[in-house]
Order: structure tokens, then sequence, then C-alpha cells
């Protein structure tokens, strides 16, 4: 498995990479944006690591652009910012899972298998079109439509709704959403789940008359026609 580490610490990115080189993976080191967006273009990686503040080109930047020429590959943000708003704009941007500075590397490497298997069930899985009432999604296209008309959804808010696609008429928590969704133990001083059913909410309801993500206050969210 090979990993791109783009991180502008050489203390920091070598740790990285003697902790992934004993666990056999061939992590390969970039300590700026731009050389990270060249090596992402030339190769073909499993999984990219990337700090957010970098010289030359920042990691939201570049996460959006690897977003676009490869948007299947599995990206985690490491950064020393962990408010709800930085953890919302780094989803947004395209990754798949955010850690926050300092970090153990025992918990890397549990974020970085968990998104590799993941990853692979998702090459390999069956069944590409998900539908519950007037709700259509296409697991291989990414196409989103509700009554025939295109939405466009974010990285997040299109796993977001996946997931509760495959769990309809069952109330889901925030932890259950934290844990299957962000991949991630749900951290109750933060309300980034709230604010992506809010986003969710307003890209598949705004024009329609009926609801269909619906509040169970104090227990979660559940996705129910009426």
């Amino acid at each position: 498995m090979k990993i791109l580490i783009i991180e502008d610490d050489p203390r920091v990115a070598e740790l990285i990479q003697r902790g992934l080189e004993e666990q056999g993976f061939i992590p390969t080191l970039a300590y700026d944006g731009l050389s990270g967006k060249k090596l992402a273009q030339q190769i073909d990686y499993d999984l990219i690591i990337t700090d957010i503040i970098l010289p030359k080109l920042d990691g939201l930047d570049l996460c959006k652009f690897i977003r676009q020429i490869k948007p299947n590959i599995p990206i985690i943000m490491l950064t020393a910012l962990g408010t709800t708003d930085d953890k919302v704009e780094g989803f947004d941007a395209g990754a798949d899972d955010y850690l926050v500075k300092p970090f153990e590397m025992r918990e890397l490497l549990v974020r970085i298998r968990a998104l590799l298997k993941r990853n692979n069930k998702t090459a390999t899985g069956t069944g590409n079109v998900l539908t519950y009432a007037d709700l259509e999604m296409n697991l291989h296209t990414k196409i989103v439509k509700r009554n025939g008309i295109e939405i466009s959804l974010t990285p997040k808010e299109f796993n977001l709704l996946e997931y509760m696609l495959r769990n309809p008429e069952r109330v889901l928590s925030r932890v259950e959403i934290a844990e299957k969704v962000w991949e991630t133990n749900f951290d109750t001083g933060t309300n980034f789940i709230d604010v992506y059913i809010n986003y969710l909410r307003k890209k598949i309801e705004k024009e329609f008359d009926k609801k269909l993500i619906h509040t169970k206050s104090g227990m979660g969210f559940i996705l129910k026609s009426g």
C-alpha cells in the first residue's frame, strides 16, 4: 500500500513515515502543497495524509484538487485546528477523516486501516442505485436525484445520505453516524454532525413539499417519508 504524506514539519513527517514503514506501508514524503500536488497527479497512491497549513499550496485547496482528479482516494487531514468550523471546512474540501494534532500513531493507523478497508468494499460493491420515496442515489456516477431533479452534494453530504438511504426508517444516533460515516469517535463538544444534517436538509428538502429527514429529540435522526 502506497501512502503519500504531505507535511511541512520534518519531525512530524518522518515520525509518520517511520510508523507506516514499521507496519509494511510504502510512504512518500512531500514538504509543501505543490510537491504533494505533483506527486498525487503522477502516482496512484492508496491513501493521502495531508496537513492543512502548508507552504506554496494549502491543504484545503490541495484536497479539492485531488478530489477532482482522483475522487475515490481516501484523504486524512492532520491539523492543529480542531473547532467544528475547521472540521466542516476540511470535510467540505473532500477529506474522509480529520485528526487533530497532537495525535498518537496508533490512532492514525486505525483511521488508515478503516479507510482502506472501506475503500476496498466500495470498489467491489454490487447494487449501484439506492432509492427511497422519490430520492435516488447512483453510487457509480455519484448522482443524486429527487423527483428526477439532480442535486449537487459534497463528498461528506453524499456519504451521510448514503448511510441514511441504507438505513431508512430507523433512528440513527449521532454516535452511530460519527462511527459509520466519519469512522471516528463522536466528540460531544462539537456539533458538526448537526451541521451536515442541516446542509443535507437544505439540499434535498428546500425545493420539495415533503420532508424526508426528521429529528428525534435526544435520540438522533431518521429518514422517513411523511
